[in-house]
């Protein structure tokens, strides 16, 4: 049975919270309610991660054990204060999507059952030019939490190498990301370019530990540096944003000297609120430290003039790129001299 309506004041707006009592979270029992609120008491932290960005809107309208969709245009009857931003995708369609400038949007959105924000790498003023660089580390099946620790401590430390700062957070589920903050002056092909360069140094240094196999059959036990995530239309769940698991985990940052001892499951809307409360948001100047890409992308030159190594594979829906291998699975290419055997 629906229960009756909430309205919250939230700053100088009113957000009106239509069945509150809907349980979203079944296994650890989180309502709607529950959910706005979590956003409310994170307002700040969750805003700066996807301030006057284009977000997409992962949609769980009868909570994370019904049907999901994700949302990239901006819904139906919302109110005039959430303003959007026109983005391109590659299918060269273009869309208004949602763009974050104050917390009452994201209790907004909340209502909506979006459980998980993805907002992209770019700013509202700037939609082709990324101001972050996002590396996804991704345990394949043999491997987990622990592995991803040892794989983000690695590209911390080639990072600092390099003279790039990095900021760290947990997936929500078993991999990390780390983000590294850019100037908004390189396309994406040329962002995912560096990211390709940074991921495959790292799988030179720890072969047995990182991989830059694109096709699933190539990864073995080892961890995935996604360098896809940084090509358009790709995203990586915001700083702070619920995911749909079944104990509502969080996208959490944490401190480079306590990743050795997270436990991601740990990391719930019912612990995240108080740990905020307590140490701060360890992500909160990410934006004061923006790097230039010049080093990455002379290591990109560097890997195709020494050692032949050009583009790797896009995404399947993504149309395909001047220079770009073969899109066959290795499996399946074998023979006929079209597979690319980048590990």
């Amino acid at each position: 049975m629906a229960t009756e309506a909430r309205e919250l004041a939230v700053g100088e707006r009113t957000v009106r919270v239509t069945n509150p009592d809907r349980v979203l979270f079944p296994e650890v029992g989180v309502t709607k309610l529950d959910l706005v609120e979590f956003y409310l008491a994170l307002g700040d932290a969750v805003l700066r991660a996807v301030h006057h960005r284009p977000t997409t809107l992962r949609r769980f309208p009868s909570g994370v054990d019904g049907e999901s969709f994700f949302q990239k245009r901006v819904p139906r009857g919302a109110p005039d204060w959430v303003d959007t931003v026109r983005i391109r995708f590659p299918s060269g369609r273009s869309a208004d999507e949602i763009c974050p400038t104050e917390v009452a949007v994201l209790a907004w959105v909340a209502n909506l059952g979006a459980i998980e924000l993805h907002p992209w790498p770019v700013r509202r003023d700037r939609v082709e030019q990324p101001d972050q660089l996002r590396v996804d580390l991704d345990p394949q099946p043999g491997t987990g939490f622990a592995d991803a620790v040892r794989a983000a401590e690695l590209t911390r430390e080639l990072l600092a190498e390099l003279g790039y700062p990095g900021f760290v957070k947990t997936s929500g589920g078993r991999g990390l990301h780390v983000l590294v903050p850019i100037e908004p002056e390189w396309e994406f092909v040329t962002v995912r370019r560096a990211v390709i360069a940074l991921a495959r140094e790292l799988a030179r240094r720890e072969p047995e530990l990182l991989t830059t196999a694109w096709w699933k059959e190539e990864r073995g036990r080892r961890v995935f540096v996604d360098y896809n995530q940084a090509a358009r239309d790709r995203t990586i769940v915001a700083a702070y944003s619920v995911r749909a698991s079944p104990t509502a985990t969080v996208s959490t940052p944490v401190e480079w000297d306590e990743l050795g001892e997270v436990d991601p499951r740990d990391l719930t809307t019912r612990t995240v609120p108080g740990l905020v409360a307590r140490r701060g948001d360890p992500h909160a100047d990410l934006r004061s430290h923006p790097s230039r890409l010049e080093t990455l992308l002379e290591l990109a030159d560097r890997d195709e003039r020494d050692h032949g190594l050009g583009d790797l594979p896009y995404p399947p829906d993504h149309p395909k790129m001047p220079g770009e291998p073969a899109r066959v699975q290795p499996s399946r290419a074998r023979g006929r001299g079209t597979a690319d055997r980048e590990a």
